[in-house]
């Protein structure tokens, strides 16, 4: 028996003001805007959401570097070819700019040249040498193209040309990332500029997109989730939600996939444990169950489907390329620009490691993916084809169908794994589109246009001010540890998902705070996330790694304290929905509910509570018991590193109550220091930290 239970989804509203869609007097919409603005850095990361105009944004900065800043070319660089159609010709002096985008046919090389445009050599590889050696001014070409280009012809013949590097999160510091190791040799040269974007700026293997010295010396460009949704003129509403299900996905995708909606549906990999290894005969179930099929349109390639209520779906299908000749109909049917605003051009798209990234159908309502995925990155790119805002399209909601674990499995502990990477990308998500936290040490004052309710900010009051433009909220925590340096306070400001994001994505840590409860929620606040930090910003002072501990704990743990406190999203007023999302009105409501916000109540809560809550809803009993028991089989004793952890806090234990921490106290986390301190104190003496 085959069945489909949905978890309740994560909703997030938005006000619809409008302001992302708007341009100014040249074109720009506000992202590109504050893109341009930073055109005079030899290095740029521009970290902002699909559809934010990424691409565009770097036409006015390449643009600017070769007119106005004496560079001889622009290199594009893209993942696939199937992006290289996003830096075709645009004609951007129609819209205010001081110069129109062009790319000769010839030096595109992620497209065929027609027939009567002049060719460059066949050999991708050969042909960007060519364009190194011609007066012309830009190229786009694929991550490997270049690659091997700088293999051949070494980094020295790049040199005063920009590089730009689209769906930067592809790259990595990893030894074997010879893109990532590349770009470190153009850095380490310094004779290029360089322009890396990305709509998430973390990888699933939690490999560093770039080693911190060298992301250091980038100025980044942050645009976020929710300055781009709560600004769109349509799209008002997103809803994240998982539906578990036992038996075969094909019988259960019936619960979740709707013909009404036009959906992305992406199936499991040949190599999942939810494929049935015949991806082909998998599509073919999928149409039979929407319908009689019809045959093939023979000028879109596009499958037909006729519905019961007569209606004929038309399907766009991806997975299937037994057939090149077809498989290039289907996608040129997508990519045809005279069907870019048609709503009724396609209905359904079936994709297999496709449609992910680069990829623009603004009329996609539904993203719909099938099996388990680890990677936070490919789950935001995957959210993000639904993201698009179109007319009449009011919600967006992205679906994760997997698998329930089965409790009679011997396998339980990997889909249990799973399950946790599953569950904390979907806290993630809260985190990557909730509005931008400011926090500041008790009694610091106010911040300038921010609205502290009706009777303003009040010293020594718990004080929460709120900017509904912005999607930012200001909060006072006792005890904090305040930023020192430049950088810190840039980290605190900017970057602090990146750093929840390699927290989450720990699964030592997600295992532990959602089925160990005897684990202190300071042993994860604290210690975990010290490690995290450190390791990511080893130039930072002891100080300034503190701050930012403190910082990524605080917004994590806000937002999920809300979480649970913004289900309602109708005003019991009017019945009306809200016009902002329900996660603004329930951080400020827990912050108002909260007398006093302190560093030990931040540490004190476990983050993982909301992620339990969602299991415990989803999986029956037993399943639970089985996973608990699973995970404490496997529970690791402390190791050298943890414990030093563990006893530079026994230490400021010490110091702070004039004992040290016993093993018998009734606390768990005293216990947890005692024994940190007694096992360093073993763990030195044998000499483990020479």
């Amino acid at each position: 028996m085959t069945h489909a239970r949905p978890t309740p989804a994560v909703l997030f509203q938005t006000a619809r003001d409008g302001a992302s869609t708007t341009s100014n007097e040249m074109g720009m919409r506000p992202m590109q805007e504050r893109a341009y603005n930073k055109r005079g850095e030899q290095y740029l990361l521009i970290k902002s959401p699909p559809a934010s105009g990424k691409s565009r944004a770097l036409m006015f900065i390449a643009l600017d570097k070769l007119h106005n800043q004496g560079l001889r070319q622009a290199i594009i660089v893209v993942p696939e070819k199937s992006i290289g159609g996003s830096f075709g010709d645009e004609p951007l002096s129609q819209y205010g700019f001081w110069a129109d985008w062009t790319v000769k046919p010839k030096w595109n090389l992620c497209n065929t040249p027609g027939a009567d445009d002049e060719k460059a050599d066949p050999s991708k590889i050969k042909a960007l040498g060519q364009f190194l050696e011609s007066e012309d001014q830009v190229l786009v070409c694929t991550h490997a193209t270049f690659r091997f280009a700088v293999e051949r012809f070494g980094v020295e013949a790049f040199d005063d040309r920009l590089i730009a590097v689209d769906e930067f999160h592809h790259v990595s510091a990893g030894e074997d990332n010879r893109l990532g190791n590349q770009l470190t040799e153009f850095i380490a040269r310094d004779k290029a500029h360089i322009v890396a974007m990305t709509g998430s700026y973390f990888r699933g293997d939690a490999v560093p997109v770039l080693t911190p010295e060298d992301e250091a010396k980038f100025e980044p460009v942050t645009y976020t989730y929710y300055e781009q949704l709560n600004g769109y003129e349509h799209l008002k509403a997103l809803n994240i939600g998982y539906f578990f299900y036992t038996g075969r996905y094909l019988e259960a995708i019936e619960h979740c996939l709707n013909p009404a909606l036009k959906t992305i549906v992406h199936i499991p990999s040949v190599n999942a444990r939810e494929s049935t290894k015949d991806k082909v005969s998998e599509v073919n179930e999928i149409l039979h169950y929407l319908g009689k099929w019809k045959g093939a349109d023979p000028v879109t390639g596009f499958e037909l489907v006729a519905m019961p209520d007569g209606r004929v779906l038309k399907i766009a299908d991806l997975v299937d390329d037994s057939d090149p000749a077809r498989r290039s109909k289907v996608l040129a049917a997508l990519k045809d620009p005279a069907h870019k605003n048609d709503r009724d051009h396609v209905d359904i798209i079936i994709a297999l490691g496709m449609a992910k990234e680069g990829f623009d159908w603004i009329w996609c309502e539904h993203a719909l993916t099938v099996g388990y995925r680890s990677s936070l990155t490919e789950i935001i790119q995957i959210i993000g084809r639904a993201t698009r805002d179109a007319p009449g399209k009011a919600t967006a909601t992205f679906t994760n169908l997997i698998a329930e674990p089965d409790a009679s499995e011997a396998a339980v502990a990997d889909a249990i794994n799973d399950t946790l990477k599953a569950i904390a990308a979907s806290l993630l998500m809260e985190q990557v589109l909730a509005p931008r936290f400011t926090f500041s040490p008790k009694n610091a004052g106010p911040l300038p246009d921010f609205d502290y309710g009706p009777e303003g900010y009040q010293e020594g009051k718990a004080n929460v001010g709120v900017n509904e433009e912005r999607g930012q909220y200001h909060f006072e925590i006792a005890g904090l540890v305040t930023p020192k340096s430049p950088e810190a306070a840039r980290i605190c400001e900017e970057d602090l998902n990146e750093v929840v994001a390699a927290f989450v994505q720990k699964k030592s840590v997600a295992e532990r705070g959602i089925f160990d409860e005897e684990t202190p929620p300071q042993e994860l606040t604290q210690v975990a996330m010290s490690a995290i930090v450190r390791d990511r910003y080893p130039d930072l002072s002891t100080e300034d790694q503190e701050a930012v501990r403190q910082h990524a704990i605080a917004a994590l743990n806000l937002t999920q304290k809300a979480k649970s406190l913004a289900m309602d999203t109708v005003d019991p007023a009017d019945g009306e929905q809200r016009a902002n999302t329900a996660l603004l009105d329930g951080v400020r409501q827990y912050a108002m509910d909260v007398r006093e916000l302190d560093v030990d109540l931040i540490d004190s809560i476990n983050p993982w509570q909301a992620a339990y809550a969602v299991l415990a809803k989803s999986m029956s009993e037993s399943t639970l018991k089985q996973v608990q028991a699973a995970i404490a089989a496997k529970r690791t004793k402390i190791s050298p590193e943890g414990a030093k952890d563990l006893a530079a806090a026994a230490v400021k234990f010490k110091k702070e109550r004039g004992r040290l921490p016993a093993v018998t106290s009734p606390d768990a986390w005293e216990q947890r220091l005692a024994e940190g301190a007694a096992a360093f104190m073993r763990f030195r003496d044998e000499g483990r930290y020479e």
